[in-house]
């Protein structure tokens, strides 16, 4: 079994503090100083673990789960951009698109119609 370097354990647990405060907005220094390590070092050691940005993640983690609440509610797109932490609809919208490459609506309308073509099979 290969053994982690702190790089891939320290990633690790940048993901669990992210994970676990999705719906707040905080810095890259504000991260850092949660893990009690240096800000730049954290970003090298996130990215070439993750191949992503913790800003990257963050929106990551906030579309996965408005995803599974866009297919498993009919609340809107607005309240579902609320419960996931963000302040306006506008910018869950944008993040939303630029995260999964359609708007949270599009996503709701294609794999909904995509739901319901299993379903009636």
């Amino acid at each position: 079994m290969k053994k982690k370097t702190s790089g891939e354990t320290l990633a690790k647990a940048a993901q669990r503090y992210i994970e676990a405060h999705s719906k707040e907005g905080f810095s890259l220094e504000q991260l850092a100083g949660a893990l009690y390590i240096n800000g730049n070092y954290l970003m090298r050691a996130f990215k070439k673990n993750t191949g992503m940005t913790p800003l990257n993640y963050h929106h990551a983690v906030r579309c996965n789960k408005a995803k599974e609440l866009l297919l498993q509610t009919t609340l809107s797109i607005s309240d579902i951009g609320e419960m996931v932490g963000f302040v306006s609809s506008s910018h869950f919208s944008h993040v939303f698109r630029k995260t999964v490459g359609c708007t949270p609506s599009e996503y709701r309308a294609v794999n909904k119609a995509a739901d319901q073509e299993g379903t009636s099979r």
